[in-house]
C-alpha cells in the first residue's frame, strides 16, 4: 500500500490517477495529504527563481513580436561594480514575472474555453447545486466573521458585504455580472425593493431557477439576461452598480472586461469585484486535474492583478478577506455533498450521464477537499479572496437621473 501511496504522491497530476481517484477508493485524509504535497510543490513553482515551465506559461505561444517584447522586458542581472555581475533578486524577478504575465494577457481574448466552463460549472441540474450548497445556492466565498456562522449565515453575511460596499440603495440600477443561481440577485431584490436587479448569466438553467423563483417570491424587479460576456455589449450608461463575483477568473483580457463594464456604467458608477486569488503571484491553470475537470482555461489572479488594469474604471477601496473563509464554505459544502447524496445522485444522472454519476459524485468531493485545503494553507493568507471596488470617472447621479 505505502508504495503505492509513494507513487500517487509523486504523480498526482498525471492522467494516469485520474481513475484511482475517479473511484473513491482513496479515504479523505489520505486525499489532503495527497493535496498538501502538491500545494507545496505549486508554492515552489511560482516562487522565484522560477523554472523554466512556470516562464513558459507567460509566454507568448506562437506571437514572435510579442515574445520579444516579453525578452525585452525582463529583467538583466545587475551590475553591482564594474565588472562584477549579480544574479537579479527574488523580488525583483517575482515583478518581472508579473509584468510579462499582465502583458500577455493584454494580448488575448476576454476569455478563453468558455464553453468547457460552462460545462463543468455552470450548465449543470440546479439539483446539485441545490443539494450542496447553502440555502441562498451561493456558488463563492462566504463570510464567517465569528466562525461559528452556519452556511446559510455566512452566505448572507457575505451579501450584506456586497450591499455595504458597493452603497446600494433603492432608485438604483444594478448589475450582477456572472450571477450564478441568482443569489445575489434575489437577495438584493427582496432588501431592496425600489433597486432595480439584472442578472447576467451564460447558462440556461441558472435563468430558469431564478426566474421562477423569483415569480415564487413576487419579486417584480429582477431581470434576467443570458449571454456570452465576451461578446454582448449591455446598454451604455445604464447602471449605478455592478458586482462580479468569481467571474474574472474564467478571464484573460481584464483589460478588455472592464472597458466593457466602464461602458455599461454611468460616470461615477461603481464596479465591485469578487475574486479568489494567490496573495501576491498570478498564474493560468493549463495542467493537472483541476485544469482537467473544473478549470479549464481558469486563472488564478494575484490579489493586486486587476490594479493593473485601471485604463476605464479606477480603484477606490481593496480588500483581502483571509482564505479561512472559503475554506470554512468549502467544508460545509463537502459535508452536504456527503449526507445528502441519495438526494443528489438523480440530478447526477441527469446531468453527466448514469454511468458518470457515481464518478462525478466523486469528483465533487476531491473539488472541495482541494480548494478547502490550498485556501486554508499558511493560515489562510496564501491564497483568499480579493474585493476590488472600481469607480468609473465623471460625476455621480443614478443613470436614471441622466437620462431625464
Amino acid at each position: 500500500m505505502f508504495p503505492f501511496i509513494s507513487k500517487l504522491l509523486d504523480n498526482l497530476n498525471d492522467t494516469w490517477c485520474d481513475s484511482i481517484l475517479d473511484s473513491g477508493v482513496l479515504p479523505h485524509a489520505v486525499l489532503r495529504v495527497l493535496i498538501r504535497r502538491e500545494l507545496r510543490r505549486r508554492l515552489d513553482e511560482i516562487t522565484p527563481p522560477f523554472p523554466d515551465k512556470v516562464i513558459a506559461t507567460v509566454s507568448a505561444k506562437d506571437r514572435p513580436g510579442l515574445k520579444a517584447k516579453l525578452e525585452n522586458m525582463a529583467s538583466p542581472q545587475i551590475s553591482l561594480l564594474p565588472g562584477v555581475l549579480a544574479p537579479i533578486s527574488r523580488w525583483s524577478e517575482a515583478l518581472a514575472y508579473k509584468m510579462n504575465f499582465v502583458e500577455t494577457v493584454r494580448h488575448q481574448p476576454i476569455a478563453v474555453e468558455t464553453d468547457a466552463a460552462n460545462r463543468q460549472n455552470y450548465e449543470i441540474a440546479t439539483g446539485i447545486m441545490a443539494n450542496m450548497l447553502g440555502p441562498r445556492i451561493k456558488y463563492s466565498c462566504s463570510y464567517y466573521p465569528t466562525g461559528n456562522e452556519s452556511l446559510g449565515e455566512a452566505e448572507e453575511k457575505m451579501l450584506n458585504l456586497y450591499i455595504e460596499r458597493l452603497s446600494l440603495k433603492a432608485g438604483m440600477r444594478f448589475l450582477d455580472l456572472g450571477c450564478g443561481w441568482g443569489a445575489a440577485v434575489l437577495y438584493f431584490a427582496e432588501k431592496i425593493p425600489g433597486m432595480e436587479v439584472v442578472g447576467f448569466s451564460n447558462s440556461r438553467t441558472q435563468k430558469e431557477y431564478i426566474d421562477a423563483k423569483a415569480q415564487e417570491l413576487g419579486l417584480m424587479n429582477v431581470r434576467i439576461i443570458t449571454g456570452n460576456c465576451t461578446d454582448y455589449e449591455f446598454e451604455p450608461y445604464y447602471f449605478d452598480r455592478a458586482l462580479s463575483v468569481e467571474l474574472f477568473e474564467h478571464m484573460k483580457n481584464y483589460e478588455g472586461l472592464m472597458a466593457k463594464m466602464s461602458r455599461a456604467l454611468c460616470p461615477g458608477g461603481q464596479l465591485l469585484v469578487h475574486h479568489f486569488c494567490h496573495r501576491t503571484t498570478p498564474y493560468h491553470y493549463e495542467d493537472g486535474w483541476m485544469a482537467r475537470t473544473f478549470f479549464t482555461g481558469g486563472t488564478m489572479p494575484s490579489s493586486d492583478l486587476l490594479l493593473y488594469f485601471q485604463k476605464d474604471l479606477v480603484i477606490k477601496k481593496h480588500w483581502w478577506i483571509n482564505g479561512y473563509h472559503y475554506s470554512r464554505s468549502l467544508e460545509h459544502w463537502l459535508e452536504n455533498t456527503m449526507t445528502r447524496r441519495e438526494r443528489m445522485m438523480p440530478h447526477l444522472a441527469e446531468t453527466y450521464g448514469e454511468d458518470k454519476a457515481i464518478v462525478w459524485y466523486n469528483r465533487w468531493q476531491i473539488f472541495h477537499l482541494a480548494s478547502s485545503e490550498m485556501f486554508k494553507t499558511d493560515g489562510g493568507d496564501t491564497w483568499g479572496v480579493t474585493h476590488a471596488l472600481f469607480q468609473k470617472p465623471g460625476v455621480s447621479a443614478t443613470c436614471h437621473m441622466l437620462a431625464l
